[in-house]
């Protein structure tokens, strides 16, 4: 049985896998609320525990940078050491891989209902591809490709600094370097980003909060998700530009990604909030801040855009990952 997890910093999702040849079938799967623990050690064995889990591989895909082995999660107080966790589940290794990674080896497992196309892009489109992830915080992952397959690579390109383009963005940067210094794409391109901009709007008085909805915002258990279903079914002018301004930056930054990693083969939106909010992503704003690259537009117009509407991706790919080591660790005995 495999085991598989995605590790953020809302929710720790566990999952088992079995296995027969390349393909997978999920068993059985838990989600864990991760402020309320206080690591994996205490997660994962109850996890096995419950479930009856015989453990023969584990992949666990992380919210934060993987080094030597390590990672200390982005926006929550965990180190995760694959040392640790394979002495612990008595395993000879346990793969640990960046959460966008992961979401990158489950791409290719998941079926064509499972995307929403925002460009068709070129015909014969080849070569390199780019995940995006906005939830949390926002991820980002590469596929290199070698001619004949994709290799997943992570990245960090959430924490680069957030560029702004016009007026409107200049003054958002500039409220928050008051508030937080630095300034990464993550503050605005997340769930927590789109509180951010509604503050902005409402603190300098672009946007006007009515009375019912400064209630309706002081009671919600989550006001990124409210802002959004508001705009979405137009109730409220300040959150359709909250989430207009969403869009666009988020636009941009999948620009900037592409060109980055010079994704011709194809760019990827993943993350709960680009699928929740599909009309809005639907709309000219997203694709015109993609394009809006000057000399390279005509690059950007020949890649394919699809948002993922699968959110299994990622724990899907943990699983991948463990048969293509396995793969690659028989084929490597066979040349020897």
């Amino acid at each position: 049985m495999i085991l598989a997890g995605e590790i953020g910093a809302t929710r720790t999702r566990l999952a088992a896998f079995e296995s027969e040849g390349n393909q997978l079938r999920q068993v059985v799967e838990k989600i864990y609320l991760s402020q309320e623990h206080t690591g994996l050690a205490e997660i994962i064995p109850d996890f096995i525990k419950r479930e009856g889990i015989p453990v023969v591989s584990a992949c666990l895909g992380v919210a934060g940078p993987v080094r030597n082995g390590r990672s200390k999660i982005s926006n929550l107080p965990w180190t995760i050491d694959s040392r640790e966790l394979t002495k612990q589940l008595k395993l000879n290794s346990v793969g640990l891989i960046n959460d966008l990674e992961a979401y990158a080896y489950g791409i290719d497992a998941l079926e064509s209902k499972d995307f929403i196309t925002l460009n068709e892009g070129s015909q014969d489109a080849e070569g390199n591809r780019a995940v995006i992830s906005a939830r949390t915080g926002l991820g980002m992952a590469g596929l290199y490709w070698d001619g004949y397959r994709h290799h997943p690579f992570a990245c960090e390109g959430g924490h680069a600094d957030f560029a702004a383009r016009n007026d409107v963005e200049k003054e958002l940067l500039a409220y928050l370097q008051k508030k937080h210094g630095r300034i990464s794409c993550e503050r605005i391109l997340s769930g927590p980003g789109i509180k951010n901009i509604y503050d902005f709007l409402r603190d300098t008085r672009k946007g006007d909060e009515p009375d019912w909805l400064r209630k309706e915002m002081a009671e919600a258990p989550d006001p990124p998700a409210l802002i959004s279903q508001l705009a979405l079914e137009k109730k409220a002018d300040i959150c359709d530009q909250a989430l207009s301004i969403f869009v666009s930056v988020y636009g941009a930054e999948t620009g900037n990604c592409a060109l980055n990693l010079m994704a011709t083969g194809g760019v990827f939106i993943g993350g709960s909030i680009a699928a929740k909010i599909v009309p809005k992503m639907k709309d000219a704003i997203f694709m015109q801040s993609f394009l809006d690259k000057g000399r390279m537009q005509p690059l950007l117009r020949d890649m394919p855009v699809k948002i993922v509407l699968n959110d299994d991706s990622g724990i899907i790919g943990a699983a991948r990952y463990t048969l293509i080591q396995r793969a690659f660790r028989s084929a490597s005995r066979v040349v020897d």
